[in-house]
């Protein structure tokens, strides 16, 4: 194996339109596929969503924990939430440290930084902290502009079309 085939590398997937999420969702099933451990800390999400359900047919590779309480979207979070956000915060440097898992995902954690439920100076020393062979994953619209620096890779996703603006609503197995 080749240095680059080692090294795990800072991606953020961001931006306004749909499929963060799902892909990085998709490079978690690619990497348990490889044999490689995934980590996903979901930091505004709560409850049992399809892709809940349907990662845990990969329960000996991918580990998924929730740190949302399921009502957070917007606007001043409260106490709960905060606290909330920094226990996955405070799991995830533990996941990190313990270097078993290759590839952690921060799912909603660009958002959890961008209304103060965990800072942007503790997605940057993740990122700073990251072990040479673990790929770090951040997700969520309103990525810092400090965090789009130190990645590696960056997608944008930009909303030109969707369904949604006809009114159709969130559909199970689609978008929920």
């Amino acid at each position: 194996m080749t240095e680059n085939e080692t090294r795990g590398y800072i991606q953020v997937y961001t931006g306004n339109g749909k499929g963060k999420t799902t892909a990085a969702i998709g490079l978690a099933i690619r990497a348990a596929g490889a044999g490689l451990k995934v980590y996903i800390a979901q930091f505004i999400k709560m409850g049992d969503y399809s892709e809940i359900k349907a990662l845990r047919r990969f329960s000996d590779l991918i580990t998924v924990e929730q740190f949302g309480l399921g009502r957070f979207t917007d606007g001043k979070p409260l106490p709960e939430d905060i606290q909330a956000a920094q226990k996955g915060l405070k799991r995830v440097k533990s996941i990190m440290a313990e270097e078993d898992y290759k590839v952690i995902i921060l799912e909603e954690a660009n958002v959890a930084a961008k209304y103060g439920l965990i800072r942007v100076q503790d997605l940057l020393g993740l990122i700073i902290n990251k072990p040479y062979d673990v790929e770090l994953v951040i997700t969520g619209r309103h990525a810092s502009a400090r965090v789009i620096e130190n990645a590696d890779l960056v997608t944008e996703m930009q909303p030109v079309k969707h369904y949604f603006e006809k009114g159709v609503p969130a559909r199970v197995g689609i978008e929920k």
